[in-house]
């Protein structure tokens, strides 16, 4: 069989690629210049190829294992691989995705530089903040406006409860002076989207990532898979994730969520909510919120604002 060369497995861009994996109770191998992922079924084991130069994240969840080889692979294809709980997220508050990177010397500089321009004046870290967060609803509404399942379900970006959310949240950010009081604005817009998707499903629902009901389940879930996308963009870029510009300054992963902020409310909120009206089990929510992510370019969206954000100040 002919052999890949590590130039010709990053021949597709990473905000391009299709595929996120999450694998439980599998080991994964490399095999004839493949990488494959093994499952013991009952009678016979059964091999699966992982299509590593169009994949840019792998979750192992439960029961997993990975061989030196694979990982060898996975990097030279600069495929991010990460350690999780059951179900893509932690089994236990307070710990945290573990992510293994890919190791290279020859990442580009340029974003990080840019990033590093305005990251120590505190003036323009807020207004990076701040454009974020104009990002975030941007991409709600560019989302809702043409997704006909979402409509279907009732979420309509011309209703009364939406627009209300929507422009309060959109007319308070430029007025917010400390990160604080923006991390406060932007819990309470969230807060009426729940709202919102809760009364269009027909669900009794109190975000508490513990609670165990399907929704918050569910947006635990789809969080994590949003912040696998946000890793793989940082990551490309050559941004470190410590240096965050909402969130804790004080956690070194913090940067991740900051820009899985940029799609989560405009897609893992409102299906997260769907999928539990409908009963569905992990599995069928995953594939639901990855064919979401494919749909709407949501890496694309993540490159783009981090890019257009990291140049902004940079001479």
């Amino acid at each position: 069989m002919e052999q890949l060369n590590p130039s010709d497995l990053k021949a597709i861009l990473h905000s391009k690629r299709a595929n996120l994996y999450y694998l439980e109770h599998a080991r994964v191998m490399q095999k004839d210049g493949r990488v494959l992922y093994l499952t013991e079924a009952k009678n016979e084991n059964q091999y699966w190829n992982i299509p590593i130069a169009n994949t840019t994240v792998i979750l192992l969840g439960t029961g997993t294992s990975i061989t030196q080889a694979a990982m060898r692979m996975l990097a030279s294809a600069g495929v991010l691989v990460g350690f999780t709980g059951g179900g893509g997220t932690p089994l236990f508050m307070g710990s945290e995705i573990e992510w293994m990177m890919p190791q290279s010397e020859y990442r580009p500089t340029e974003y990080m530089q840019g990033w590093m321009s305005f990251w120590f004046d505190e003036a323009k870290r807020l207004e990076v903040a701040k454009q974020f967060q104009f990002a975030r609803i941007e991409f709600i509404r560019k989302v809702w406006a043409k997704d006909r399942d979402l409509q279907a379900e009732g979420f309509y970006l011309d209703d009364q409860d939406i627009i209300q959310a929507l422009t309060g949240f959109e007319k308070k950010i430029p007025h917010q002076s400390k990160v604080g009081d923006l991390l406060l604005a932007e819990a309470q817009m969230t807060k009426q989207l729940y709202k919102i998707a809760a009364t269009r499903c027909k669900l009794s629902f109190e975000r508490n990532p513990e609670q165990g009901d399907l929704a918050n389940d569910f947006l635990n879930h789809g969080n994590y898979l949003a912040y696998g996308l946000a890793a793989t963009t940082l990551w490309v870029l050559g941004i470190s994730h410590s240096f965050a510009v909402m969130h804790g300054k004080t956690r070194r992963g913090a940067l991740v969520f900051d820009v899985a902020d940029l799609i989560k409310d405009a897609v893992v909120l409102p299906w997260a909510f769907i999928c539990a009206k409908e009963g569905m089990s992990e599995q069928e929510f995953r594939q639901q919120l990855l064919q979401k992510f494919t749909e709407y370019r949501c890496l694309d969206w993540m490159f783009d604002q981090v890019k257009n954000q990291s140049l902004s100040y940079k001479r």
